[in-house]
């Protein structure tokens, strides 16, 4: 059996952005990532913790959508594993050799893997100065670092699986009566999720989520868009999940790219660490307050790209979510009398 790739964390997203000034004002000025490098065609951006390049590429392009999930795995030996390994699941892999690809990352492997998603493999990434304390620099929300990353797929024990197979942990699920899965949140570093599936037509990008320190700035993140009217940007929250426990927003970015503002999660790393596991019945998984989830939370995503740029074709869902109304990331609205107990 081959090897799988030692993967450490999520480590960035690319996303296709039609307007690079809107996609800066949205992601730079508003939410406050720093700017790495820019050029005509795209921005790299960090939070003020991350000490490496980038965790955010927005690449201009004619249609909104994501060009790749990236993963840091643990050496440069872990690249070349992950080309054995989805060489030998016969997925589509691409090397792509350092300056090549997205600017400041070394050797990295680019794959279709499993559940239709592009993904990169990589170790090496050109390291950035510490902003940690450069507290004259912040600005907008704050952004600390990026989170996690939510992918719609319409087959979760698959993805659970395959996540599974990549030496993933599990920290909370969403079930039904008889335990079909309709929703999982995993990891690799330790916190609540690197990855979380949420179960609907896929493979698409639910959204991208970033971390800041305190649930303040969460607040005033909404503030701030308010202030400038430019509401219409916030689609859900400010809020408390009952997965995960975090304090979030959401945002729609000038492309409809969705983006979670998010803390106030918790620790995993005890080798012992156990799944929560949530019934699809239980109306605080959605929202801990019971405040309900608009239907584009829960039926609109970002398409993705396949190696060569083409939209990758979207199929429906192999579990029928309607009949208990779960939303992205399985967390959906319950008809008033129909909750259990």
């Amino acid at each position: 059996m081959t090897t799988p790739p030692d993967v450490v964390r999520s480590a960035y997203a690319q996303l296709v952005v039609t307007d690079l000034a809107k996609a800066r004002w949205f992601w730079a000025d508003m939410l406050g990532f720093h700017i790495q490098y820019e050029d005509e065609s795209r921005l790299c951006l960090r939070g003020t913790d991350e000490l490496t390049h980038h965790s955010l590429v927005l690449r201009k392009g004619e249609i909104a959508a994501l060009d790749h999930l990236a993963y840091r795995v643990r050496t440069s030996e872990d690249v070349d594993r992950a080309e054995h390994y989805f060489t030998a699941l016969g997925r589509p892999v691409r090397r792509v050799p350092a300056g090549a690809g997205t600017p400041g990352v070394g050797d990295a492997v680019r794959v279709i893997d499993p559940l239709g998603f592009p993904v990169e493999f990589f170790h090496d990434i050109e390291r950035a100065e510490r902003l940690i304390q450069r507290y004259d620099l912040r600005r907008g929300a704050e952004i600390a670092r990026l989170d996690h990353f939510n992918i719609c797929t319409p087959d979760i024990p698959a993805a659970y699986a395959h996540y599974e197979a990549l030496g993933f942990g599990c920290s909370e699920t969403i079930e039904g009566d008889e335990h079909e899965l309709y929703a999982a949140w995993m990891y690799r570093k330790q916190t609540v999720h690197d990855v979380a599936f949420t179960g609907g037509a896929g493979p698409r990008l639910h959204h991208v989520g970033v971390a800041t320190h305190e649930s303040h700035q969460v607040l005033r993140t909404a503030d701030l868009f308010g202030s400038v009217r430019k509401e219409h940007h916030i689609e859900r929250g400010p809020g408390r999940h009952g997965v995960s426990n975090a304090f979030y927003l959401y945002l729609r970015d000038p492309d409809g790219h969705r983006v979670e503002i998010y803390t106030s999660d918790y620790y995993t790393g005890d080798p012992d660490h156990e799944p929560y596991r949530w019934n699809v019945h239980d109306d605080r998984r959605r929202d801990f307050w019971g405040n309900a989830v608009i239907e584009s939370w829960y039926k609109e995503a970002s398409p993705v790209l396949d190696l060569d740029g083409r939209p990758v074709p979207v199929a429906e869902a192999v579990l029928d979510e309607s009949a208990v109304q779960v939303g992205a990331d399985g967390l959906g609205i319950v008809e008033p009398n129909k909750q259990d107990g």
